[in-house]
């Protein structure tokens, strides 16, 4: 039984430190202290040049909900086209209609335009009407992988669902469980659904190197430090991939 580790990194220098812990791969956001949105191409680049991992990149145009206009889908579609011209591995997206269904015509002109390039769902999926029907709509577009939390805010309380779509995939898409996601949460939830694919930031917060504050001031969302860094922690990753070793090695 193989594992995946992928770390969801919106830096150069998480990157550095996912690689050094032991992950196979990255999901390239920005901004995820809200959840992620699409990065810029430079950051690809320079995620690229410094780490030898695989690299699945997010395409969300905004934060927020995941039915988008036309102006965001042309956004999106030309960003896939960026994106697979620069060589990443894979792009992570999602887009459902308002009636909370898989928006499958416009999914399906991203899995054309991304080409060779491996396609994944991301957690649109854990807000859609009925993840049944979901999983099989992306097996019958090619989509290669789902990422899910068993439609909760952890993993963890998502684990029958997870546990069920596992049992659904057999074996014909990846259920890469997300949110929450620690060494041990990874322990309980391999023998509990059967997946041994897992996504995770593995962050710290670290000190701002500012030395003179203007406290007072937010630049977005009242409440959040300015002074505040999240960067993944490659000993973080390092645990998780060792349990995983240990579970799927038995």
């Amino acid at each position: 039984m193989g594992y995946v580790l992928e770390a969801c990194v919106d830096s150069v220098r998480s990157a550095i430190e996912a690689e050094k812990g032991g992950a196979q791969r990255v999901e390239l956001c920005g901004n995820l202290i809200i959840g992620g949105t699409s990065p810029g191409a430079a950051l690809f680049r320079q995620v690229r040049k410094y780490t030898d991992l695989k690299i699945r990149v997010l395409l969300r145009p905004r934060f927020g909900d995941f039915c988008y206009d036309e102006y965001e889908f042309g956004m999106m579609k030309e960003d896939v086209e960026m994106y697979r011209d620069l060589g990443a591995d894979g792009i992570v997206t999602g887009i459902l209609k308002p009636d909370g269904t898989l928006d499958t015509v416009r999914m399906g002109e991203l899995v054309e335009l991304a080409g060779d390039t491996d396609m994944a769902l991301h957690r649109a999926f854990d807000v859609c009407r009925n993840p049944q029907e979901t999983l099989e709509q992306a097996v019958e577009l090619g989509i290669k992988t789902i990422l899910t939390s068993g439609q909760k805010n952890s993993a963890w309380e998502g684990r029958n669902l997870i546990k069920e779509l596992v049992a659904q995939s057999a074996g014909r898409i990846e259920i890469l469980a997300g949110a929450g996601i620690s060494p041990e949460t990874i322990e309980k939830l391999v023998p509990y659904t059967g997946t041994a694919s897992y996504h995770m930031s593995g962050k710290v917060t670290l000190d701002s190197q500012m030395e003179f504050r203007r406290e007072g001031v937010s630049m977005g969302f009242p409440g959040f430090s300015e002074y505040e860094i999240w960067q993944t922690n490659a000993e973080n990753i390092r645990r998780a991939v060792e349990v995983l070793e240990q579970l799927t090695s038995n």
